[in-house]
């Protein structure tokens, strides 16, 4: 029996690289997310006829080639890997594969910043006076917040973590330890869904104020502009210094928190709707109960400097995808911990 479902899997998976690759040589395009302008007739309907006849030959012997390719490749893997061998392999590759997801989302898991352990973070949210004439209008009034006790990450969350959560990477610039982009509010609800399932914690988007507390540096706080320092090139990639992409995560200087990147390198998720401010005094504010947008922060490498000011706002639909948002994770100070799970001691951005 196990034979039988090698044979079959091993045939079906031939067969499957063998018709990619002849809907190539037939000429069939790869689908693009970018749709083409529409164009007009561009020839006469006797030539359109020809190329198809054409094609369609082209196609033909293609497919006669692609068969005696499958037969020969069917037949190295019989002559060169016994069934029980593959399953061994096949095994070995999975426990290496958990190994590595374990490592990575371990590592995660340690570098979870406390930023207050207690009901004591108070402070004043919105434009206050180092943000000077760069303040915008939805920055005000200036109003005072108090936090609870809560966590949030050392770094925006990387590629290879998002990876090793939802086996993809969405992004466009790619990299391990690049921050992961184009990636909805919605993206990433599924990617903290599945990531507490796993850990068995409760991960969540910070809130924005938990988001400018922590930017700002919290009980450490020496006032800056950005997010450690009143110089945005010191702890910011913004379209200043990025060269017009984002970077890996931990390269610039960090906040007081030793937080990094809060300020550029990618737009970070926030778990509000998107609303204007007003001078009440609130307690662990979460925002509007519904709304149109949400709420990302903290500048991004494709935006001018003033945007990675720890006070300043944007907002987008919660599916939007866009090559300059990310997230930042965040939790409450206490935490569950599931039985058998081992954060990394060492956290590594090797």
């Amino acid at each position: 029996m196990k034979k039988l479902v090698f044979i079959v899997t091993v045939l079906t998976l031939l067969v499957s690289i063998d018709a990619s690759a002849q809907r190539t040589q037939g000429g069939q395009k790869p689908k693009s997310t970018v749709t083409a302008p529409a164009k007009g007739n561009a020839g006469k309907t006797g030539t359109t006829k020809a190329n198809s006849a054409t094609s369609r030959k082209t196609q033909s012997a293609a497919q006669k080639a692609g068969r005696s390719a499958i037969d020969s490749r069917v037949a190295k893997v019989f002559e060169n890997v016994g069934v029980d061998e593959y399953e061994s392999q096949r095994e070995r590759w999975e426990a290496e594969r958990n190994a590595e997801r374990e490592r990575i989302i371990g590592e995660l898991v340690s570098n979870m910043v406390v930023v207050l352990d207690g009901p004591d973070g108070t402070f004043s949210m919105g434009a206050t006076s180092e943000q000077g004439k760069n303040a915008e209008s939805d920055e005000r009034p200036i109003h005072k917040v108090k936090l609870s006790g809560y966590k949030i990450g050392r770094y925006e969350v990387t590629q290879r973590e998002w990876r090793a959560v939802m086996d993809d990477n969405p992004s466009v610039h790619t990299g391990d330890n690049l921050p992961v982009h184009y990636v909805s509010w919605d993206d990433c609800q599924e990617f903290i869904a599945k990531l507490n399932e796993i850990t068995g914690l409760r991960f969540r988007l910070p809130t924005e104020a938990e988001w400018e507390y922590a930017a700002r540096g919290g009980r450490k706080s020496q006032g800056y502009m950005y997010a450690g320092s009143n110089t945005s090139d010191q702890v910011a990639w913004t379209s200043q210094n990025s060269l017009s992409k984002p970077h890996p995560v931990g390269v610039l200087q960090a906040n007081e928190l030793g937080l990094y990147d809060m300020s550029g390198n990618v737009w970070e998720w926030c778990a509000d709707w998107y609303a204007g401010y007003n001078d009440q005094t609130l307690v662990n504010p979460h925002g509007p109960n519904s709304g149109e947008t949400r709420v990302f922060r903290g500048g991004g490498w494709g935006f001018e400097p003033r945007g990675a000011r720890v006070s300043y706002r944007m907002n987008g639909v919660p599916g939007g995808r866009y090559d300059f948002t990310g997230l930042r994770l965040a939790m409450d100070y206490q935490q569950p911990v599931k039985p058998g799970f081992k954060p990394s001691p060492k956290p590594s951005l090797e």
